[in-house]
Protein backbone atom coordinates (compact mmCIF):
# COMPACT_ATOMS: atom_id res chain seq x y z
CA UNK A 1 0.00 0.00 0.00
CA UNK A 2 1.32 3.34 -0.82
CA UNK A 3 2.56 5.92 1.76
CA UNK A 4 0.67 9.63 1.73
CA UNK A 5 2.90 10.91 4.19
CA UNK A 6 3.24 14.77 3.54
CA UNK A 7 6.88 15.87 2.18
CA UNK A 8 8.91 17.15 5.02
CA UNK A 9 8.80 21.11 4.86
CA UNK A 10 12.16 23.15 4.89
CA UNK A 11 13.34 24.78 7.65
CA UNK A 12 12.18 29.40 7.99
CA UNK A 13 15.78 30.14 7.82
CA UNK A 14 16.79 27.75 4.41
CA UNK A 15 14.00 29.53 2.65
CA UNK A 16 15.32 33.05 3.82
CA UNK A 17 18.83 31.83 2.26
CA UNK A 18 17.40 30.46 -0.61
CA UNK A 19 15.52 33.65 -0.95
CA UNK A 20 18.32 35.78 -0.81
CA UNK A 21 20.09 34.43 -2.84
CA UNK A 22 17.54 34.35 -5.93
CA UNK A 23 17.34 38.05 -5.17
CA UNK A 24 21.05 38.50 -5.37
CA UNK A 25 21.09 36.82 -8.87
CA UNK A 26 18.43 38.54 -10.20
CA UNK A 27 19.73 41.84 -9.21
CA UNK A 28 23.02 40.86 -10.36
CA UNK A 29 21.68 40.07 -13.83
CA UNK A 30 20.07 42.93 -13.99
CA UNK A 31 22.83 45.13 -13.36
CA UNK A 32 24.91 43.03 -16.16
CA UNK A 33 21.83 44.23 -18.20
CA UNK A 34 21.83 47.65 -17.84
CA UNK A 35 26.02 48.39 -17.39
CA UNK A 36 27.14 49.72 -20.27
CA UNK A 37 29.67 47.39 -22.39
CA UNK A 38 33.55 48.19 -21.77
CA UNK A 39 34.30 50.70 -24.46
CA UNK A 40 36.85 49.99 -26.92
CA UNK A 41 39.44 53.48 -26.86
CA UNK A 42 39.03 55.34 -30.21
CA UNK A 43 41.18 56.45 -32.44
CA UNK A 44 42.36 59.25 -31.39
CA UNK A 45 42.92 58.41 -27.49
CA UNK A 46 45.04 55.50 -28.80
CA UNK A 47 46.78 58.12 -31.20
CA UNK A 48 46.95 60.41 -27.63
CA UNK A 49 48.71 57.58 -25.90
CA UNK A 50 51.03 56.12 -28.45
CA UNK A 51 51.97 60.12 -28.86
CA UNK A 52 52.80 59.91 -25.47
CA UNK A 53 54.64 56.92 -25.50
CA UNK A 54 56.43 58.25 -28.33
CA UNK A 55 57.79 61.43 -26.68
CA UNK A 56 58.73 59.40 -23.57
CA UNK A 57 60.61 56.84 -25.77
CA UNK A 58 62.58 59.82 -27.46
CA UNK A 59 63.67 61.42 -23.76
CA UNK A 60 64.90 57.94 -22.79
CA UNK A 61 66.47 57.96 -26.64
CA UNK A 62 68.09 61.00 -26.09
CA UNK A 63 70.02 60.36 -22.41
CA UNK A 64 71.33 56.75 -24.24
CA UNK A 65 72.82 58.64 -26.51
CA UNK A 66 74.36 60.49 -23.76
CA UNK A 67 75.51 57.47 -22.31
CA UNK A 68 76.96 55.95 -25.56
CA UNK A 69 78.84 59.09 -26.74
CA UNK A 70 80.41 58.71 -22.62
CA UNK A 71 81.15 55.33 -23.03
CA UNK A 72 83.04 55.65 -26.55
CA UNK A 73 85.07 59.12 -25.02
CA UNK A 74 85.95 56.97 -21.74
CA UNK A 75 86.97 53.90 -24.05
CA UNK A 76 89.56 56.33 -26.04
CA UNK A 77 90.68 58.37 -23.27
CA UNK A 78 90.93 54.94 -21.36
CA UNK A 79 93.25 53.49 -24.56
CA UNK A 80 95.06 56.71 -24.75
CA UNK A 81 96.42 56.37 -21.36
CA UNK A 82 97.35 52.98 -21.29
CA UNK A 83 99.30 53.41 -24.51
CA UNK A 84 101.12 56.47 -22.65
CA UNK A 85 101.62 54.06 -19.38
CA UNK A 86 103.13 51.40 -22.27
CA UNK A 87 105.74 54.22 -23.39
CA UNK A 88 106.38 55.44 -19.84
CA UNK A 89 107.32 51.98 -18.61
CA UNK A 90 109.59 52.05 -21.55
CA UNK A 91 111.00 54.88 -20.53
CA UNK A 92 111.78 54.08 -17.29
CA UNK A 93 113.01 50.41 -17.98
CA UNK A 94 115.77 52.48 -20.36
CA UNK A 95 116.36 54.49 -17.58
CA UNK A 96 117.01 51.79 -14.63
CA UNK A 97 118.59 49.73 -17.82
CA UNK A 98 121.04 53.34 -18.27
CA UNK A 99 122.06 53.36 -14.35
CA UNK A 100 122.74 49.71 -14.44
CA UNK A 101 125.21 50.35 -16.63
CA UNK A 102 126.45 53.02 -14.66
CA UNK A 103 126.97 50.73 -11.93
CA UNK A 104 128.68 48.01 -13.77
CA UNK A 105 131.48 50.51 -14.83
CA UNK A 106 131.87 50.96 -11.52
CA UNK A 107 131.85 47.98 -10.57
CA UNK A 108 134.61 47.13 -13.12
CA UNK A 109 136.60 50.08 -12.13
CA UNK A 110 136.61 49.02 -8.46
CA UNK A 111 133.30 48.61 -6.84
CA UNK A 112 129.87 50.01 -6.73
CA UNK A 113 128.97 52.99 -4.50
CA UNK A 114 127.16 51.99 -1.39
CA UNK A 115 124.06 54.16 -1.85
CA UNK A 116 123.76 53.15 -5.76
CA UNK A 117 124.10 49.78 -4.81
CA UNK A 118 121.16 50.65 -2.36
CA UNK A 119 119.03 51.91 -5.31
CA UNK A 120 119.56 48.75 -7.27
CA UNK A 121 118.00 46.71 -4.81
CA UNK A 122 115.05 49.11 -3.11
CA UNK A 123 112.56 51.54 -4.17
CA UNK A 124 114.63 54.70 -5.11
CA UNK A 125 111.04 56.48 -3.54
CA UNK A 126 112.63 56.11 0.15
CA UNK A 127 115.98 56.20 -1.01
CA UNK A 128 115.84 59.70 -2.68
CA UNK A 129 113.91 61.04 0.45
CA UNK A 130 117.04 60.87 2.15
CA UNK A 131 118.90 63.90 1.30
CA UNK A 132 122.20 63.06 2.62
CA UNK A 133 123.43 60.03 0.49
CA UNK A 134 123.12 62.90 -2.79
CA UNK A 135 126.16 63.46 -1.31
CA UNK A 136 127.26 60.00 -2.23
CA UNK A 137 126.53 60.09 -6.14
CA UNK A 138 127.78 61.43 -9.23
CA UNK A 139 124.95 64.41 -10.45
CA UNK A 140 125.26 62.18 -13.55
CA UNK A 141 123.27 59.51 -10.81
CA UNK A 142 121.70 61.53 -9.02
CA UNK A 143 119.68 62.98 -12.41
CA UNK A 144 118.99 59.46 -13.54
CA UNK A 145 117.76 58.55 -10.36
CA UNK A 146 115.04 61.91 -10.15
CA UNK A 147 114.31 60.97 -13.61
CA UNK A 148 113.33 57.28 -12.62
CA UNK A 149 111.35 58.58 -9.68
CA UNK A 150 109.65 61.32 -11.95
CA UNK A 151 108.16 58.49 -13.94
CA UNK A 152 107.75 56.25 -11.36
CA UNK A 153 105.29 58.95 -10.12
CA UNK A 154 103.92 59.87 -13.58
CA UNK A 155 102.87 55.99 -14.60
CA UNK A 156 101.00 55.79 -10.72
CA UNK A 157 98.99 58.63 -11.42
CA UNK A 158 98.16 57.54 -14.92
CA UNK A 159 97.71 54.09 -13.64
CA UNK A 160 95.22 55.43 -11.19
CA UNK A 161 93.33 57.80 -13.68
CA UNK A 162 92.68 55.17 -15.63
CA UNK A 163 91.64 52.71 -12.46
CA UNK A 164 88.95 55.58 -12.28
CA UNK A 165 87.64 55.69 -16.00
CA UNK A 166 87.40 52.13 -15.86
CA UNK A 167 84.78 52.27 -13.11
CA UNK A 168 83.15 55.45 -14.95
CA UNK A 169 82.75 53.16 -17.85
CA UNK A 170 81.09 50.50 -16.10
CA UNK A 171 78.42 52.43 -14.74
CA UNK A 172 78.31 54.12 -18.02
CA UNK A 173 77.98 50.53 -19.32
CA UNK A 174 75.11 49.88 -16.59
CA UNK A 175 73.34 52.98 -17.46
CA UNK A 176 73.11 52.89 -21.37
CA UNK A 177 71.80 49.11 -21.03
CA UNK A 178 69.02 50.65 -18.83
CA UNK A 179 67.71 52.96 -21.30
CA UNK A 180 67.99 50.77 -24.17
CA UNK A 181 65.67 48.62 -22.16
CA UNK A 182 62.92 51.53 -21.18
CA UNK A 183 63.36 52.85 -24.91
CA UNK A 184 62.62 49.21 -26.05
CA UNK A 185 59.43 48.80 -23.60
CA UNK A 186 57.86 52.88 -24.74
CA UNK A 187 58.05 51.49 -27.92
CA UNK A 188 57.11 47.71 -26.97
CA UNK A 189 53.82 49.53 -25.33
CA UNK A 190 53.00 51.55 -28.27
CA UNK A 191 52.97 48.96 -30.59
CA UNK A 192 50.47 46.84 -28.48
CA UNK A 193 48.39 50.27 -28.92
CA UNK A 194 48.44 50.51 -32.42
CA UNK A 195 47.42 46.81 -32.64
CA UNK A 196 44.09 47.30 -30.89
CA UNK A 197 43.53 49.22 -33.73
CA UNK A 198 41.35 47.91 -36.92
CA UNK A 199 43.18 48.10 -40.13
CA UNK A 200 40.81 51.14 -41.42
CA UNK A 201 41.80 52.59 -38.55
CA UNK A 202 45.40 52.22 -39.26
CA UNK A 203 44.68 53.54 -42.53
CA UNK A 204 43.41 56.16 -41.51
CA UNK A 205 45.98 57.33 -38.85
CA UNK A 206 48.60 56.87 -41.51
CA UNK A 207 46.30 59.08 -44.35
CA UNK A 208 46.58 62.00 -41.55
CA UNK A 209 50.34 61.47 -40.85
CA UNK A 210 51.13 62.10 -45.02
CA UNK A 211 48.28 64.73 -45.54
CA UNK A 212 50.38 66.97 -42.53
CA UNK A 213 53.54 66.25 -43.97
CA UNK A 214 52.13 66.92 -47.29
CA UNK A 215 50.63 70.40 -46.66
CA UNK A 216 54.03 71.11 -44.41
CA UNK A 217 56.27 70.76 -47.21
CA UNK A 218 54.07 72.91 -49.98
CA UNK A 219 54.58 75.48 -46.47
CA UNK A 220 58.15 75.06 -46.52
CA UNK A 221 58.70 75.13 -50.31
CA UNK A 222 56.71 78.25 -50.52
CA UNK A 223 59.56 79.79 -48.01
CA UNK A 224 62.39 78.60 -50.11
CA UNK A 225 60.76 80.26 -53.04
CA UNK A 226 60.18 83.69 -51.13
CA UNK A 227 62.78 86.56 -50.50
CA UNK A 228 64.73 86.82 -48.17
CA UNK A 229 63.16 88.57 -45.19
CA UNK A 230 59.66 89.41 -47.30
CA UNK A 231 57.91 87.50 -44.43
CA UNK A 232 58.10 86.99 -40.37
CA UNK A 233 59.81 83.23 -40.19
CA UNK A 234 60.83 82.80 -44.27
CA UNK A 235 64.44 83.81 -44.50
CA UNK A 236 66.75 81.76 -46.07
CA UNK A 237 70.08 80.35 -44.51
CA UNK A 238 73.02 81.07 -46.13
CA UNK A 239 76.52 78.98 -46.13
CA UNK A 240 76.89 76.11 -43.27
CA UNK A 241 73.02 76.46 -42.00
CA UNK A 242 71.88 76.34 -46.00
CA UNK A 243 74.60 73.37 -47.17
CA UNK A 244 73.48 71.44 -43.46
CA UNK A 245 69.58 72.17 -44.83
CA UNK A 246 69.75 71.02 -48.03
CA UNK A 247 71.36 67.78 -46.68
CA UNK A 248 68.93 67.19 -44.21
CA UNK A 249 66.65 67.46 -47.18
CA UNK A 250 68.44 64.71 -49.45
CA UNK A 251 67.12 62.04 -46.15
CA UNK A 252 63.70 62.81 -46.51
CA UNK A 253 62.00 59.48 -46.49
CA UNK A 254 64.62 58.07 -44.01
CA UNK A 255 63.66 55.76 -41.49
CA UNK A 256 63.56 56.95 -37.64
CA UNK A 257 65.55 54.89 -35.58
CA UNK A 258 66.10 55.18 -32.05
CA UNK A 259 70.38 55.73 -31.47
CA UNK A 260 71.37 55.76 -35.39
CA UNK A 261 73.03 58.82 -36.89
CA UNK A 262 72.82 58.29 -40.68
CA UNK A 263 73.62 57.31 -43.21
CA UNK A 264 70.34 55.38 -43.83
CA UNK A 265 68.54 56.46 -40.80
CA UNK A 266 68.45 58.77 -38.29
CA UNK A 267 66.73 59.96 -34.85
CA UNK A 268 66.08 63.79 -34.09
CA UNK A 269 69.94 64.95 -32.95
CA UNK A 270 71.22 61.84 -35.71
CA UNK A 271 69.78 63.87 -38.12
CA UNK A 272 70.80 67.41 -37.37
CA UNK A 273 74.62 66.05 -36.75
CA UNK A 274 74.30 64.52 -39.55
CA UNK A 275 73.37 67.58 -41.22
CA UNK A 276 75.49 69.94 -40.36
CA UNK A 277 78.93 67.89 -40.81
CA UNK A 278 78.43 67.54 -43.92
CA UNK A 279 78.16 71.52 -44.25
CA UNK A 280 82.22 70.96 -42.09
CA UNK A 281 80.41 71.65 -38.64
CA UNK A 282 80.69 68.90 -36.07
CA UNK A 283 77.58 69.42 -33.45
CA UNK A 284 77.53 67.36 -30.13
CA UNK A 285 75.54 63.98 -30.46
CA UNK A 286 72.55 64.58 -28.08
CA UNK A 287 69.61 67.91 -28.84
CA UNK A 288 70.65 68.95 -25.70
CA UNK A 289 74.45 69.46 -25.98
CA UNK A 290 73.51 71.12 -29.25
CA UNK A 291 71.89 74.15 -27.99
CA UNK A 292 75.20 74.92 -27.49
CA UNK A 293 76.29 75.05 -31.06
CA UNK A 294 75.67 78.33 -31.49
CA UNK A 295 73.34 81.63 -30.93
CA UNK A 296 70.00 81.20 -29.10
CA UNK A 297 66.83 82.91 -31.45
CA UNK A 298 63.98 82.83 -28.97
CA UNK A 299 62.24 84.98 -31.40
CA UNK A 300 60.17 82.70 -34.34
CA UNK A 301 60.05 85.41 -36.82
CA UNK A 302 63.99 85.39 -36.54
CA UNK A 303 64.42 82.09 -37.30
CA UNK A 304 66.32 81.60 -40.68
CA UNK A 305 66.41 77.93 -42.79
CA UNK A 306 68.61 75.89 -41.47
CA UNK A 307 68.63 76.89 -37.86
CA UNK A 308 68.40 74.49 -35.27
CA UNK A 309 65.09 74.48 -33.49
CA UNK A 310 64.24 72.66 -29.86
CA UNK A 311 61.09 72.00 -28.45
CA UNK A 312 60.18 70.24 -25.16
CA UNK A 313 60.82 71.46 -21.70
CA UNK A 314 64.32 69.64 -20.98
CA UNK A 315 64.85 70.07 -24.79
CA UNK A 316 64.63 66.42 -26.11
CA UNK A 317 63.86 67.30 -29.45
CA UNK A 318 65.61 68.92 -32.44
CA UNK A 319 65.77 69.78 -35.68
CA UNK A 320 66.15 71.45 -38.98
CA UNK A 321 63.93 75.22 -39.63
CA UNK A 322 62.32 75.02 -42.81
CA UNK A 323 60.96 78.54 -42.99
CA UNK A 324 57.18 79.51 -42.44
CA UNK A 325 56.97 77.57 -39.44
CA UNK A 326 58.10 74.34 -40.49
CA UNK A 327 60.91 72.07 -39.96
CA UNK A 328 62.47 68.64 -41.45
CA UNK A 329 62.84 66.44 -38.56
CA UNK A 330 63.24 63.13 -37.92
CA UNK A 331 59.90 62.46 -35.35
CA UNK A 332 59.59 59.19 -33.80
CA UNK A 333 59.59 55.22 -34.55
CA UNK A 334 57.26 54.29 -37.26
CA UNK A 335 58.04 57.14 -39.55
CA UNK A 336 60.50 58.85 -41.75
CA UNK A 337 62.56 62.15 -42.35
CA UNK A 338 60.05 64.79 -43.41
CA UNK A 339 58.83 68.26 -43.28
CA UNK A 340 56.13 68.84 -40.66
CA UNK A 341 54.65 72.21 -38.51
CA UNK A 342 56.10 73.56 -35.18
CA UNK A 343 52.61 73.80 -34.08
CA UNK A 344 52.14 69.58 -34.38
CA UNK A 345 55.32 68.53 -32.58
CA UNK A 346 53.35 68.07 -29.34
CA UNK A 347 55.90 70.15 -27.26
CA UNK A 348 56.39 74.04 -26.94
CA UNK A 349 59.11 75.49 -29.40
CA UNK A 350 61.89 76.55 -26.78
CA UNK A 351 64.38 78.51 -29.10
CA UNK A 352 66.66 77.84 -32.09
CA UNK A 353 70.33 78.16 -32.34
CA UNK A 354 71.85 79.65 -35.29
CA UNK A 355 75.39 77.75 -35.91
Amino acid sequence: MASHRRPKQPSRARVTVLTTAAAAAVALSSQAANAAPSEKPSKDEVKAKVDKLYQEAEQATEKYNGAKEKQEKLQKEISTIQDDVARGQKELNDLRDGLGSMASAQYRSGGIDPSLQLFLSADPDDYLDKASTLDQLSAQQVDGLKKIQEKQRELAQQRSEASEKLKDLSSTRTELGKKKKEVQGKLAAAQKLLNSLTAEEKAQLAEEEQRASRNSERQALSAGDASTGTRAGTSTGTGRAAAAFAAAQSKLGSPYVYGATGPSSYDCSGLTQWAYAQAGVGLPRTSEAQTGAGTRIYSQSQLQVGDLVFFFNDLHHVGLYAGNGQIIHAPRTGTVVRYESMNTIGGPFMFGVRV
